[in-house]
């Protein structure tokens, strides 16, 4: 029998063809079908009618060619980014919108990185954050308004059924908030991880205190690092007043040791840490513009 399949091509094809189809079959597409080849994290939530309109325009304006949104397992970009990429993470991205190109930041992990507020602004004008920045203002944003019945069409080509009051709703919101709001969903259904100790101090006196040049150098630093978010001169802004006595909700003094892991780790609130860009020494002259500004 086999030679005579041998000393037929006909026969040899077609036998060849069952083999490598029933192969396939078994292999690559019964597998396709599983539950385990679909997975969800168990934090994972559909798209809210807004924020799935925010990643339309988030395509729509070419965002996915300057920013990917998938931090590989390289210790590398843990450190930088966050926690790695969990393929259960894009259950609801149809299409998923990983890119292949930084020009700017990964963003995998910018969902809850920053309040609402810090995202508007930063659209508006994102060299307001980052003199260097080369990403186009999008503050034109906040002057369209979603049309309901486009967005209603786009999410019945992908399947997310949605009520029609939660449809209508959207004729009060902009692009700008849609894109916000999506923003903010963005890599929300992975724990985000407590930054690395690097930045824990022992001293509680800062070793710069009266050093005129640190102070002028925390200006520097204060200026290119923090201003967009504290001020100008500390008064406040998108982030709490730096010159009053309120520390995280708290009244009274911090010591300089407090004020240092503050910046070197950042907060729950929406601070992010400065230890990996910011030596110790840069951080400590931060603190001793802050006590400058402050009048101490």
């Amino acid at each position: 029998m086999a030679g005579a399949i041998y000393r037929n091509p006909l026969l040899f094809a077609i036998a060849s063809a069952a083999v490598i189809f029933t192969g396939t079959v078994v292999t690559m597409l019964y597998p396709m079908l599983t539950p385990a080849m679909h997975p969800k994290l168990a934090a994972l939530k559909p798209y809210t009618a807004l924020q799935l309109a925010g990643k339309d325009i988030y395509q729509r304006e070419g965002c996915n060619n300057c920013h990917t949104q998938t931090v590989r397992p390289l210790k590398t970009e843990v450190m930088r980014y966050g926690e790695y990429s969990k393929a259960g993470e894009f259950a609801y991205d149809r299409p998923f919108l990983w890119g292949s190109k930084r020009t700017g930041p990964d963003l995998a992990r910018i969902g809850g990185k920053y309040p609402d507020a810090w995202h508007y602004r930063h659209f508006e004008d994102p060299r307001a954050f980052f003199a260097e920045s080369n990403m186009p203002s999008y503050g034109w944003l906040k002057d369209r308004r979603l049309d309901p019945a486009e967005v209603e069409a786009h999410m019945k080509v992908n399947g997310f059924p949605f009520t029609p009051l939660e449809i209508a709703s959207l004729g009060s919101k902009t692009e700008l908030d849609a894109l916000v709001a999506y923003m903010q969903a963005i890599g929300s259904a992975v724990e985000r991880k407590g930054a690395p100790g690097g930045g824990a101090v022992t001293e509680e006196r800062n070793p710069l205190t009266g050093d005129g040049e640190a102070v002028r150098n925390g200006r520097d630093l204060y200026s290119r690092n923090c201003a967009a978010c504290h001020g100008e001169h500390g008064k406040g802004a998108i982030g709490p007043d730096l010159t009053d006595a309120v520390w995280l909700g708290s009244r009274g003094n911090i010591s300089d040791g407090k004020l240092y892991s503050i910046i070197a780790n950042g907060t729950q609130a929406g601070m992010p840490p400065f230890h990996a860009t910011l030596d110790k020494g840069k951080i400590w002259s931060l603190v001793a513009y802050l006590r400058s500004i402050q009048g101490k």
